[in-house]
C-alpha cells in the first residue's frame, strides 16, 4: 500500500482518470467525517459508488454514491492510499480542517445459493 499526496493542480485529471478507468463505479464506499467542531461520524456506510469529480470553478470535490452525493467544499489537501489492485481510500481535508475519509472496497458478491 502506498500513500501519496495529490497536488491541487492534479485533482481534476486524477479523479477524472480513476472514475473512468479506475473502476470506482464497481466499488462501495464508506465516508467518515472527523472534525473538532462536529466529532466523528459516518456519513455513508458501504454504499455503491459512481465516481469522484473535482470541479475547479466551484472548488468542490463531489463523491457520487447511490442515493447520495457527498460534497466537500474548498478542499485544501488530498491524500490517497493505493495498492496494485487500485485505490483503497481518499483522505480530504477541507478549509475548516474537517477530514473526510472515503474508504473503498469491492461489493460482496452473492452466489445465489441458499445455505441449508
Amino acid at each position: 500500500m502506498t500513500t501519496r499526496k495529490i497536488e491541487k493542480t492534479e485533482w481534476k485529471t486524477f479523479f477524472d482518470g480513476v472514475s473512468k478507468v479506475g473502476g470506482l463505479d464497481r466499488k462501495c464506499a464508506e465516508i467518515e467525517v472527523v472534525g473538532l467542531s462536529l466529532g466523528d461520524h459516518i456519513a455513508a456506510e458501504w454504499v455503491p459508488m459512481f465516481g469522484v469529480v473535482y470541479n475547479p470553478r466551484g472548488d468542490m470535490l463531489e463523491i457520487g454514491l447511490e442515493g447520495l452525493d457527498h460534497l466537500i467544499h474548498k478542499p485544501k489537501m488530498i491524500f490517497v492510499d493505493e495498492s496494485a489492485a487500485g485505490l483503497l481510500s481518499i483522505s480530504v481535508t477541507d478549509e475548516d480542517d474537517i477530514q473526510h475519509i472515503i474508504r473503498l472496497r469491492d461489493p460482496l458478491l452473492l452466489t445465489g445459493k441458499s445455505v441449508p
